[in-house]
């Protein structure tokens, strides 16, 4: 009996290692050959502005440069130009005589003044004469010693005076009251339209001095002093790196999982540091950036989408262009 059981157990050993190495072989073919976890570049990008002059202009003088950090409102340089200082000096000009000519439509000289009353006085005077002769007229009429064709050109004359009277008080009322309305209100109007021009013309000075419209660094100065710009041509490009964010273009089957607020672990090898980051934006790009199928049958197209991620601290020394790896499980 014994000597029955001793070749069993001979022959069960080996099956034993056999098949703890077949186990072993088998995990270790499972690890060699499962699916990693899947890695995925993108890019740092910041806000950009590209600073521009609204007017032409000789550069005068530039006050920052490559590399400086910059903040809103800040002066960057000057330019000059002659003509527009001329133009000013013009409609500063043109302002003082529309206000001229509207002080001189709302007064009248005290000169024209005196020389109206004058004039009433003269026609009252002649007034009172005409009346005295009528009335002396009328009692020689009366006895009979002027013919009743005098009295009645005394009369007209009476008239006559009396209507100067009336026109030398019109004048008097025209002179003390000045301009009628409607010059006075074409002499503000006037005044009005060269205050636009000055208001224009002083904007247009206003531009030779280029401002910072925001903070961040200076990437690029595409100036030099003495150089003539104009309208519209780029001069500085301002870089807020406080606001820096990441891109990631990922294809619709690997969104699985991701939401807009959830946090994401950044690697950037410029850095040599891991970064935590918050999505802040899932959104489709194009039909260009779509991933095409390769096969006919069992494959489908997928969209591409862009993943934005903004650093939830500040990161020293984070700049546009720098690598960035998140790792996707499969």
């Amino acid at each position: 009996m014994q000597a029955q059981q001793a070749p069993l157990r001979k022959t069960a050993v080996p099956a034993l290692v056999i098949a703890v190495l077949a186990a072993l072989v088998a995990v270790s073919v499972w690890l060699v050959t499962r699916p990693g976890p899947l890695l995925i570049q993108g890019e740092v990008t910041a806000p950009r502005v590209d600073v521009s002059a609204r007017t032409s202009g000789r550069v005068a003088e530039i006050t920052s440069d490559v590399g400086g950090r910059v903040e809103a409102g800040q002066v960057l340089a000057t330019l000059s130009n002659p003509q527009l200082v001329t133009a000013h000096a013009a409609a500063s000009s043109g302002l003082d005589v529309a206000r001229a000519s509207q002080a001189a439509a709302g007064a009248t000289r005290p000169e024209v003044i005196r020389a109206r009353e004058a004039e009433l006085a003269a026609a009252q005077a002649d007034l009172r004469l005409a009346r005295e002769q009528v009335a002396r007229d009328t009692e020689l009429e009366q006895q009979g010693l002027r013919p009743r064709a005098v009295i009645e050109q005394t009369v007209r004359n009476l008239d006559t005076a009396a209507r100067r009277v009336e026109a030398a008080e019109a004048q008097l009322d025209l002179a003390r009251a000045g301009a009628s309305p409607e010059e006075r209100a074409v002499a503000a109007a006037q005044v009005a339209q060269a205050e636009a021009v000055l208001a224009q013309r002083q904007a247009d000075l206003d531009e030779l001095t280029i401002f910072a419209p925001s903070g961040g660094e200076m990437s690029a100065r595409l100036i030099e002093p003495g150089e003539n710009v104009g309208p519209g041509a780029p001069l500085f490009t301002i870089v807020d790196l406080d606001r820096a964010w990441i891109t990631f273009n990922l294809r619709e089957d690997l969104l699985s999982g991701l939401r807009v607020g959830d946090a994401l672990s950044v690697h950037v090898p410029a850095l040599d540091r891991d970064i935590e980051a918050e999505i802040t934006l899932i959104n489709v790009q194009g039909q260009f950036a779509s991933w095409r199928a390769t096969r006919a049958t069992g494959d489908f197209d997928l969209r591409s989408f862009e993943l934005r991620a903004r650093p939830r601290a500040p990161v020293e020394g984070l700049r546009p262009g720098m690598s960035a790896l998140i790792s996707l499980g499969r």
